[in-house]
């Protein structure tokens, strides 16, 4: 993703609020607000930063799963079947 096509500056947000929430809406380009040269914050459309935030728990989740891969502390598919079968035997 670059933002190099949707900088703006602070008074631009400020004038054009309204035409800023279609553009983002329809392009789902995120946009990089600076203040006085400096980038200060990000605005982007809620279906964007929802898929975001879904992406980066499904991020975490790997990462937690890696991490108890890697002492061994994990089950083969078959010793789980085997479990599984041997409680529905129950």
């Amino acid at each position: 993703m670059k933002f190099s096509k949707q900088v703006k500056p602070i008074s631009y947000l400020n004038s054009d609020a309204a035409e800023i929430v279609k553009d983002i809406s329809e392009s789902r380009e995120p946009m990089l607000v600076t203040q006085n040269g400096e980038a200060k914050l990000v605005v982007m459309g809620v279906r964007s930063y929802e898929e975001q935030e879904q992406t980066l728990a499904l991020l975490k989740i790997l990462g937690l799963a890696n991490q108890e891969i890697k002492p061994g502390q994990f089950r083969s598919s078959d010793e789980e079947f085997a479990e599984l079968d041997k409680e529905d035997a129950q």
